[in-house]
């Protein structure tokens, strides 16, 4: 008796372990024990998180929700994290949700590799998630807004929009079917490779000419190509002043010697428009050119005199001149 009463005795106080283990698993309240340090976060609203709820980084757990605070105009979230938890200076926490119906829980991103570790005490920035009340009410205001236009299109509706068309297609019966028709027979003489646009489609010359028309343009290319290296070899050579052109341009001999030569031609031109020299006189001198109208007027005359006598008196004169 005795023996069955502490081996009784002994499996109660198993399960009241057991059990008081599962409830302080639960309740989050293990973390109390273990090392770790603390962060906070803020929010407009928590979703109905509670102490001991879990906090995760990725889904892993890194700790649970310590106490939640109220504040003036927010909600203050402390947590307690795991010791060897790699939260950066700028991982951002959330209040998530694993299911419509499931357990929230505190989610807090990797932040940037390169920041350092959080201290003991450190506040993280909080993202508020939508609400989910929110969400299901403008869900429920869509389904009534579907529900309205569904009813919208009862039967007299429905005949009322589509009814005109309808009573187009029967007055219009004939043509339509003309139409159809018309269109049948030129889709099916395309086919045939009939017409010009079936030509087009199943005739090779169209394509032989377009082939031809793609290898001129190819070979106008090629030629083209040919022509802009010769032009770059000339201009090439032009600059290094090789050949007849490369000479006229980099050799300063002509330069100097046409300039030479425009200031003479300055000089002559100078001199010609001031009276000087042989041209300058003929082409300034106004005796000159009234001596020169005087002579010409007097062989006109003499021509036309020559004219009015006849061969014999030339020939008497001329004679008479020359002393015979």
């Amino acid at each position: 008796m005795k023996n069955s009463l502490e081996t009784k005795l002994g499996i109660f106080v198993i399960l009241a372990v057991f059990a008081a283990w599962a409830i302080v698993e639960t309740l989050g309240s293990a973390d109390w024990f273990s090392h770790g340090y603390h962060v906070s976060a803020q929010f407009n609203t928590v979703q109905d998180l509670k102490p001991g709820d879990r906090v995760k980084m990725a889904g892993v757990e890194i700790g649970r929700v310590e106490d939640i605070q109220l504040t003036d105009t927010k909600v203050n979230v402390i947590m307690k994290l795991h010791e060897n938890a790699m939260v950066r200076t700028d991982s951002k926490a959330s209040v998530k949700f694993t299911g419509l119906m499931g357990q929230n829980f505190v989610a807090i991103d990797f932040g940037s590799p390169d920041k350092p570790k959080v201290k003991d005490g450190t506040e993280l920035v909080g993202i508020d998630q939508p609400d989910l009340s929110a969400i299901m009410t403008k869900l429920d205001g869509a389904v009534d807004g579907i529900q309205n236009m569904t009813k919208t299109f009862a039967s007299d509706d429905i005949h009322n929009l589509f009814g005109p068309l309808g009573d187009f297609f029967k007055s219009h019966k004939d043509e339509l079917a003309a139409t159809i028709e018309n269109i049948t027979n030129i889709t099916g003489q395309i086919a045939s490779g009939q017409g010009t646009v079936g030509k087009l489609i199943y005739t090779d010359a169209l394509y032989a000419s377009a082939l031809a028309t793609v290898s001129n343009l190819q070979s106008t290319a090629a030629n083209a190509d040919e022509m802009i290296a010769a032009v770059k070899l000339v201009v090439t050579n032009a600059s290094a002043g090789n050949g007849t052109i490369g000479k006229l341009l980099t050799d300063e001999t002509l330069y100097h010697a046409a300039t030479g030569s425009m200031t003479n031609l300055n000089h002559i031109l100078l001199k010609i428009n001031q009276g000087d020299g042989t041209i300058g006189k003929l082409v300034n001198d106004q005796e000159f050119y009234k001596n020169a109208k005087l002579s010409l007027q007097k062989l006109d005359k003499a021509a036309d005199g020559l004219e009015d006598q006849g061969p014999l008196s030339v020939l008497g004169i001329m004679a008479n001149q020359f002393g015979l």
